[in-house]
């Protein structure tokens, strides 16, 4: 069976995990707080980690984040709140956690998730940080890739000295309710890039599905309960294909 750390600053809840997932036939640490929980991962590796978000010296999401920046998330971790929200629980997937369990926990979610979570490969060591070296590229003239009519038509060039932008021009089918051309900025940061091409990329296909949930869900391989978290996250107006299509 398995070695899961607990980590809660609640005794009540420590306790309770314990009993249920030693009765599992599992191995069980306890930590109440973010430097006991640094003790535990420095003595062993546990198979699964549950962890608490808030607790009073440092917040569970920070853990997370500094356990994936030290290269020490090579383990699944579940973590746990009783005031915890979508925008938590998709920051928390955002840096490594594998699933996220409201309190009270149920029994059978509780079951259920650390089952999941220790069917999961385990991560794979982190690579060492590659050496840079510096590249010489030739100045290559503009290009331009030509799609299908109603799919992304992408119009890009990157010379020397020149601002690196993206415009995504979008085929106005389905009687040219589809979004307008859109630019896409590549001088900035990554996350920021990738949030506003996402953005994008489902208020196209929103559109273009008219405003179906199930019919976009489809289309991008997402489950509807995720595709829904995702959308709120970026920010999408979800009325707009359904107003469109009215229009």
């Amino acid at each position: 069976m398995a070695t899961i750390l607990v980590v809660d600053d609640e005794m009540g809840i420590r306790a309770l995990l314990s009993e249920i997932l030693a009765d599992e036939g599992h191995t069980i640490e306890l930590a109440e707080n973010a430097a006991q929980a640094r003790g535990v991962r420095e003595r062993l590796r546990p198979d699964l980690v549950l962890l608490d978000i808030w607790m009073p010296d440092v917040d569970g999401v920070t853990l997370l984040k500094e356990w994936g920046a030290t290269g020490l998330l090579n383990m699944p971790v579940i973590m746990m709140s009783g005031h915890g929200t979508i925008d938590t629980a998709v920051e928390a997937t955002k840096f490594g956690a594998v699933a996220f369990l409201e309190k009270p926990i149920t029994l059978q979610k509780l079951l259920r998730a650390v089952e999941q979570a220790l069917q999961r490969p385990a991560a794979p060591a982190p690579a060492p940080a590659p050496l840079l070296r510096t590249l010489t590229l030739p100045v290559e003239p503009p290009r331009t890739l030509v799609m299908p009519l109603a799919e992304p038509v992408i119009h890009g060039s990157v010379l020397a000295g020149a601002h690196p932008q993206v415009h995504a021009a979008v085929g106005h089918g389905h009687d040219g309710l589809l979004p307008p051309e859109q630019s896409f900025d590549l001088d900035r940061p990554l996350r920021e890039a990738r949030d506003a091409f996402e953005k994008s990329y489902f208020e196209f296909h929103l559109a273009r599905e008219n405003g179906s949930m199930t019919r976009v869900a489809e289309k991008t391989g997402l489950e509807r309960t995720h595709l829904y978290r995702k959308l709120k996250q970026l920010g999408v107006d979800l009325n707009r294909g359904k107003r469109n299509s009215l229009a």
